[in-house]
């Protein structure tokens, strides 16, 4: 796989997974509808900061890994597969019925910055973020290409994808909330991502370094 191809493999993966529904979208959507455009637009930038935090982190363990060790690139690969062939399979045969929409309406106290922190610690301590970027950004690494700036690499990129998803949803807010309420969308939804996951995790246990 070359580089091109992997950043193209890679950007359609991601930019479907940006788009389902999940905690970060939860938070930013709850911020829109009840405190307003720009705290949202804080609460996403928080976000994003956690990913490229989350991305760094990554990077700079694996790719020292991946590079030193046949074996260690193994047991990842494995593991990775597993976790990804996990969750398709769970999401295909237990789609969600409905997207919760986080409704509390507590205040967030210390001005536009503190709506950012939010968003960031809230990425940031969540361990799944780090456990999905272990197990799908190393697939997309190129064979000749050093692992740690280009993992790095895929997380900035998402990153960006980010940004683009939640302008779109900052400025969409009860379009998309609404549709996102349907029981219908959100099970396909689910299912369309979990037969991403599927594929990838196949291919991932498929790999040969």
């Amino acid at each position: 796989m070359t580089v091109v191809e992997a950043l193209l493999a890679f950007t359609l993966a991601a930019g479907l997974l940006t788009m389902t529904p999940g905690l970060d979208t939860a938070i930013v959507l709850r911020t829109a509808a009840v405190e307003g455009s720009k705290r949202a637009a804080f609460a996403a930038l928080g976000v994003i900061a956690g990913c490229l935090v989350w991305g760094a982190a990554v990077a700079l363990g694996l790719g020292v890994v991946l590079e030193a060790s046949n074996l260690a690139f193994n047991v990842i690969r494995w593991a990775g597969a597993a976790y990804l062939v996990w969750l398709g399979v769970g999401l295909i045969l237990r789609p969600r019925e409905r997207f919760e929409i986080a409704s509390d309406a507590t205040s967030v106290s210390g001005g536009d910055l503190a709506w950012m922190r939010r968003g960031f610690l809230t990425n940031l301590l969540n361990p799944k973020v780090g456990v999905f970027y272990i197990s799908f950004l190393p697939q997309f690494v190129p064979d000749g290409v050093a692992a740690g700036p280009f993992i790095f690499l895929l997380a900035a990129l998402h990153g960006v994808m980010g940004v683009v998803w939640f302008a779109a949803l900052i400025g969409a807010t009860r379009p998309i909330a609404g549709v996102l309420q349907r029981a219908v969308v959100v099970r396909w939804l689910d299912r369309l991502t979990g037969g991403v996951f599927l594929a990838f995790g196949v291919r991932l246990a498929l790999e040969r370094r």
